[in-house]
């Protein structure tokens, strides 16, 4: 995909005329400072009636990272038919942030936000098309992705401990990388859980289970009550309790290449 390329072609009586006259159509300051292409300079009528020609000077201007992203996710919004959703820019270090809203930005979201990511993965694929170097982009409505977020941690922690109570793993669906890497990291907080992914491509998900290495405590076992009416619980150094770990680190999920990392090209 080549860079997105601007330019203009502007028409003076003089040569400084031309170039301010291609500055008004793209948009830019007369005051800035752009090269441009002299393609045909003023030549004056002769004796005032006969022959003369305008000036004519070209502007070409190529557009950055960020421009390259709010310029194709305009054109993929007006293509999905929702005008009503205009784009907010943040420009940051290395990246930019685009906040969608309008009427219709259900329809942006879609189902868990799929249709979200989808546009935020196309778009960050352009932007680092139009530069070398890596250029971060997001593509958020609201606070969307951070309630996800806290969503998907909740999810994470609550299975955890339902692993560790029933003893029995559960099946999460598939989910892209970012949001497996949120749910192992909650996971691996709890002591006594643990996580792993399995299938491949758009079915990979998560799986949630006990921690084998934790034994859990149990009637049936030998080593857990005294015989006797009214004997004691012995103390067990194996039982498991339910808190967080904060010093467990997440699960290495891999790469998070392809829709919030770097994109190769």
């Amino acid at each position: 995909m080549n860079t997105m390329i601007r330019e203009a072609i502007g028409v003076g009586e003089t040569e400084v005329l031309a170039l301010e006259d291609a500055k008004r159509q793209l948009g830019i300051d007369e005051s800035e400072v752009v090269e441009f292409e002299v393609i045909q300079r003023a030549e004056k009528k002769k004796f005032g009636l006969f022959g003369g020609a305008p000036a004519k000077v070209k502007i070409t201007l190529k557009a950055g990272p960020a421009e390259t992203a709010e310029e194709f996710l305009g054109n993929v919004l007006k293509n999905m038919k929702l005008e009503s959703v205009y784009i907010n820019k943040k420009e940051i270090e290395n990246g930019v942030e685009f906040d969608l809203e309008g009427e219709d930005v259900g329809f942006v979201i879609g189902r868990r936000g799929e249709t979200l990511d989808a546009l935020q993965y196309l778009t960050s694929l352009v932007a680092n098309h139009a530069d070398n170097s890596y250029f971060k982009v997001t593509v958020n409505t609201g606070d969307y992705r951070e309630k996800r977020e806290k969503t998907l941690e909740i999810l994470g922690r609550k299975l955890a401990f339902k692993a560790i109570k029933t003893g029995r793993k559960t099946s999460l669906e598939p989910m892209n990388p970012y949001e497996r890497r949120i749910i192992h990291t909650s996971v691996q907080k709890v002591n006594g859980a643990i996580s792993w992914s399995e299938g491949e491509n758009a079915n990979r998900h998560v799986v949630i289970g006990p921690d084998p290495k934790f034994k859990r405590y149990s009637r049936n076992n030998n080593s857990g009550y005294n015989r006797g009416r009214g004997g004691r619980r012995p103390y067990n150094n194996n039982s498991v309790k339910n808190e967080v770990n904060p010093d467990r680190k997440p699960l290495n999920e891999g790469s998070l290449d392809g829709l919030y990392g770097r994109i190769d090209k």
